[in-house]
């Protein structure tokens, strides 16, 4: 045990004295800062450069109770442009557009036909489709008042407005989406950053040979479990200072973030998922740095590492496709995800985005936990047998029934 915290406290005071580390940590604490102070930047501008002219969009027909009742239904619906009547010609109107004191205009032919003019149309300009939205109630309008009623019944009818309620008796998908998101996206960065990290940091002590003198004085499995932890807790300290320091930026500029649903969403995770959330973060890291550890003192040279880890990352890459493809479809109930559910290497990601976006009952939350808590230590203590047979392999990188056979003889 004192074997194995001496190599915990030295491994994790590396990684903490890494430049490229620290750096990282550092800049993206700085880019969650900027990121959350982006209303008040934008705010400070604001007040400094004043209020800009609006983009003046025309309205053009020769019926002027069709162009002004155009008018009334596009100003509150286009609240960017400054609705105008045009004036004049339809020449006149192009001429406008051409000489840019107006960006755009509809030419009304009547309520159910139009053209729309413009300079230069860009393929992000979606004010035909919101203009022919718009143009359906006109054209209602203009029907009722052709059968007798008036404006003010007209405006009735057309004003009404549905209530609604949703009750999701389950989860709420759009809800916790983000949620379930971001762990996925962060477990997987985080895996194959400070997995491939600690495959290569036993490879590169293995062929220097600093391994043969390691070894001498420190049992492999108390290094090979204190180089696994040391890189969890590294990655840890930097996410919990990079979404801790999010959160500080966040409740610092809450007000200046209004009613942001998306951004508050994110920082009102509910305490049991946050639970779950960190049991599969956790349990999900280790199992694969366990694997890269091994695999990484079975190859004799730096430059095999990458060779070495390949079927575990193909693995890992897998899941992540298979848990994404079912959150964006909506289904993360099908057969696929509840397999995945109780294969360890696979849990982490398919579990925790059903337990996020559907009803999973608890015996099945408990099943998996167990299953994943078993197979860490199990993979665990079969990594520490590789590592300490690995370590004095040299020469070619040994084939799989070789460890295996080292392995089982030791």
């Amino acid at each position: 045990m004192k074997q194995f915290g001496t190599i915990l406290k030295f491994e994790l005071r590396g990684y903490l004295k890494n430049k490229v580390f620290v750096g990282t940590t550092v800049f993206l604490v700085i880019a969650i800062a900027i990121a959350m102070f982006i209303p008040n930047i934008t705010a400070m501008f604001k007040s400094e450069e004043g209020v800009k002219d609006k983009t003046v969009m025309l309205v053009y027909a020769q019926d002027g109770e069709l162009a002004s009742l155009v008018r009334q239904y596009f100003e509150p619906a286009f609240p960017d442009y400054e609705v105008k009547l045009a004036e004049g010609s339809l020449e006149d109107v192009k001429e406008q557009i051409i000489s840019g004191s107006a960006e755009c205009a509809f030419a009304m032919d009547s309520a159910s036909s139009y053209t729309y003019y413009v300079n230069n149309l860009t393929m992000y300009d979606a004010n035909t489709a919101l203009a022919e939205t718009l143009l359906k109630e006109v054209c209602r309008v203009t029907a009722m008042l052709q059968y007798g009623l008036t404006p003010e019944q007209a405006e009735k009818v057309m004003s009404v407005e549905i209530e609604s309620n949703v009750t999701a008796l389950g989860k709420d998908q759009g809800q916790n989406f983000l949620y379930t998101y971001i762990m996925i996206m962060a477990l997987y960065m985080v895996i194959l950053l400070y997995g491939q990290m600690v495959a290569t940091n036993v490879a590169s002590e293995k062929s220097s040979r600093a391994m043969e003198v390691l070894v001498t004085s420190a049992k492999p499995s108390s290094m090979m479990f204190g180089k696994v932890l040391a890189s969890c807790l590294a990655g840890l300290i930097q996410l919990v200072a990079v979404f801790g320091s999010a959160l500080v930026f966040y409740n610092i500029n809450k007000s200046a973030w209004g009613d942001n649903r998306i951004i508050e969403s994110i920082f009102n995770i509910p305490v049991n998922l946050f639970v779950y959330m960190l049991v599969y973060f956790v349990l999900g890291f280790l199992i694969y740095a366990f694997l890269y550890g091994a695999i990484g003192s079975t190859a004799s040279k730096l430059e095999d590492i990458n060779t070495s880890v390949m079927p575990i990352t193909f693995l890992f890459i897998i899941a992540f496709l298979v848990v994404m493809m079912s959150m964006t479809s909506g289904n993360t109930d099908n057969t696929l995800m509840k397999a995945c559910s109780f294969i360890p290497f696979t849990s982490p990601m398919a579990m925790f985005t059903r337990i996020c976006m559907s009803t999973v009952p608890w015996h099945e939350i408990a099943l998996s936990i167990a299953i994943l808590i078993g197979s860490t230590v199990g993979i665990g203590f079969l990594s520490a047998k590789i590592y300490s047979v690995g370590v004095l392999l040299y020469g070619t990188t040994p084939k799989l029934g070789a460890i295996i056979k080292a392995v089982w003889k030791a």
